[in-house]
């Protein structure tokens, strides 16, 4: 609840003090400033936000199931990143939607190529995570594996 609040916080902070500002923050790196991305990632599918939207609630209940199931602390983590982060954009796209599930996602962090929010952030933190569990997964199964298949050969 406190990421998914820090989101939605930042966001109306920033619909409040960014109106047709550019502040850089690291000069030539990272600068705050306003837009309303109606897409995903990159403004992809901005004529289709319905669709988003709906991906938005899939990933939502994805990411609650793998919290309810996750028996690791780092998946959980993960998944509840995973959660803030979608929740908090699909909340932006029905708090600014004009029909359905047509609304915009208050965007202001801007790195240059890309311009996002808090909700992004934990998103691709959430990433990470997963990809840091499965490639520790893989490893830990792979040296199992390895210590299985070499007790069979000295007690056989």
């Amino acid at each position: 609840m406190l990421l998914f609040g820090a989101d939605l916080s930042t966001k109306e902070l920033a619909r409040s003090y960014l109106v047709s500002k550019n502040v850089p923050l690291i000069p030539h790196l990272i600068s705050l400033r306003l837009i309303c991305n109606a897409g995903a990632a990159l403004g992809m599918l901005s004529s289709h936000t319905w669709v988003v939207g709906i991906i938005e609630i899939a990933g939502c209940i994805a990411f609650c199931i793998g919290i309810i199931l996750s028996r690791r602390a780092l998946l959980s983590w993960a998944f509840s990143l995973g959660l803030a982060g979608g929740a908090g954009n699909l909340a932006d796209r029905l708090i600014h939607a004009h029909g359905f599930l047509n609304g915009c996602v208050v965007d202001f962090i801007d790195y240059g190529w890309f311009i996002g929010n808090l909700a992004d952030i934990y998103l691709f933190l959430c990433a990470v995570c997963i990809c840091i569990f499965l490639f520790r997964f893989d490893n830990l199964r792979g040296k199992n594996e390895k210590s299985d298949t070499s007790s069979r050969k000295s007690s056989g």
